[in-house]
């Protein structure tokens, strides 16, 4: 049998970056081995999954790249093999029918915490032989077995061991037939032949009950690895507070795909000390062997400092199809007017950290500001400025190359002629030009801007600066 995970998540949201990292692991194993990676969606939790966030699972999972080799398979669309699977463990003996109340249950459970009990049930229906009325509601419930262990041969944790003392009798369907996690979870990995499971270690509780469903069927078991969680910079689970937590509002807060798998794949991940991989690397290098069994913390700076990275480093064009997503939210169409994303890019890449950052850096290249920053013309567009910024403006009018060195020429011509210090003529220049003091050197703004388009921002800001002065 060939090497086959998965990633099961349930449609009842966005896709949490800790869901992002279990398909990681799971996609990055079976690539590895030449293996397969099956994706599954847990939906049979009718009231909370929803269409909409099955799509953002997957809209994540393609964002990030990660390719599935079979799937999307829906559990709602598998109703009828589930029923089948239940009528099998009933015939053979090990599931019953169970016609305890949920007032009965209620105080069951209320006796045993008074005793300081684990709540569990006592198989009160699990040797009845006849039903207490015809029509009586029921679950069914699995028959565990009552003695021995379970050993769970876990790749994070090691061995564990559970009693089958300490587990109850689990409900597999509900009183209208449906059929619980447990049960659905055991069948699918069953039918589709799942041999490695790779999942958040909130299910390693599941795992007995599961192991037990699947011996009861005679199937083979799956090797299991149970990651720990990821938690938030302050050490605490994961949420809401914590800021982005879901996929695509990595991609919204301006991160590459790269720079999110790097960083996710180091979350409970080594190779020595190893921090940057490129996606080849992960496939080559990953093994479930060097899993961390303590969960990870969320470190925003080191993304923050991966994304950069991989800004400078992938192919300019890479980048800026996705500075190109980050523009286009913003309201500006880099293909009608303005400089090739590739070059602003380059101008860019090293000056932020994310995408969302270049793009608010990189408005002015496509649409003239608005107006001046405040202090920055208060301090740079001053009737002193007229004469430098006239003197450029002529300069650079009969310029025959709008080319970067041209440019920096006539700057520089400039500053020498009026016998000015380069911030006298550079400055007032970029607040024109920019808006503001922050922009890439002065000859690349010049020339990614343009010539006709330079010109005109010189000549409004010399307006600017005489409008001002005439309104005192």
């Amino acid at each position: 049998m060939s090497l086959k995970t998965r990633f099961a998540p349930s449609p009842t949201g966005y896709l949490h970056i800790g869901g992002a990292r279990t398909a990681l692991f799971s996609w990055l194993y079976a690539r590895r081995h030449g293996g397969s990676f099956v994706l599954r969606i847990e939906d049979t939790d009718l009231e909370r999954s929803n269409a909409e966030s099955v799509n953002a699972i997957l809209e994540g999972m393609t964002w990030l790249g990660l390719t599935y080799d079979e799937g999307p398979f829906y559990q709602t669309e598998r109703f009828d093999r589930y029923k089948e699977v239940i009528q099998q463990l009933i015939e053979q003996g090990h599931a019953y029918r169970c016609y305890c109340s949920r007032e009965r249950l209620d105080g069951l459970r209320e006796e045993q915490q008074a005793r300081k009990e684990k709540p569990r049930y006592d198989g009160h229906c699990r040797d009845l032989t006849e039903p207490p009325a015809p029509d009586a509601p029921y679950v069914i419930r699995f028959r565990n077995p009552q003695e021995g262990s379970v050993v769970v041969d876990d790749k994070v944790h090691g061995r564990v061991v559970f009693s089958n003392g300490e587990l109850d009798d689990l409900i597999i369907a509900r009183t209208d037939g449906s059929p619980t996690y447990n049960l659905t979870v055991v069948v699918d990995d069953m039918d589709m032949g799942i041999t490695h499971v790779i999942r958040g270690d909130d299910h390693l509780n599941n795992t007995p009950r599961q192991i037990n469903i699947l011996q009861a069927l005679g199937a083979p078991l799956p090797v299991y690895a149970h990651v720990p969680m990821i938690l938030g910079e302050d050490g605490k689970r994961l949420s809401k507070r914590h800021g982005a937590v879901s996929v695509m509002s990595y991609r919204d807060e301006g991160y590459l795909p790269e720079a999110v798998l790097n960083y996710l794949v180091r979350l409970g991940w080594s190779h020595g000390d190893q921090e940057i991989f490129s996606l080849d690397e992960m496939v080559s290098l990953f093994d479930l062997d060097n899993l961390n069994a303590k969960a990870s913390a969320l470190n925003v700076s080191k993304l923050n400092w991966l994304n950069q990275h991989y800004m400078k480093t992938l192919p300019r064009e890479h980048v800026a199809r996705y500075l190109g997503w980050h523009l286009g939210q913003r309201d500006i169409d880099p293909a009608a007017s303005g400089p090739r994303l590739e070059d602003v890019v380059g101008a860019q890449c090293e000056r932020f950290d994310t995408l969302k950052d270049m793009a608010d850096g990189s408005t002015f290249f496509y649409r003239r500001p608005d107006g001046y920053d405040e202090k920055a013309a208060k301090k740079n567009l001053k009737m002193g400025a007229i004469e430098p910024l006239e003197a450029l403006h002529a300069d650079l009018a009969a310029l025959d190359e709008w080319k970067a060195e041209a440019l920096h020429g006539v700057v520089h011509g400039v500053a020498e002629k009026l016998d000015l210090k380069m911030g006298k003529v550079g400055m007032p220049l970029r607040v024109a030009l920019s808006g503001g003091t922050s922009s890439p050197s002065i000859d690349i703004t010049l020339e990614l801007i343009g010539r006709e388009e330079s010109l005109a921002r010189i000549q409004a800001a010399v307006e600017w600066i005489r409008t001002n002065a005439a309104e005192g």
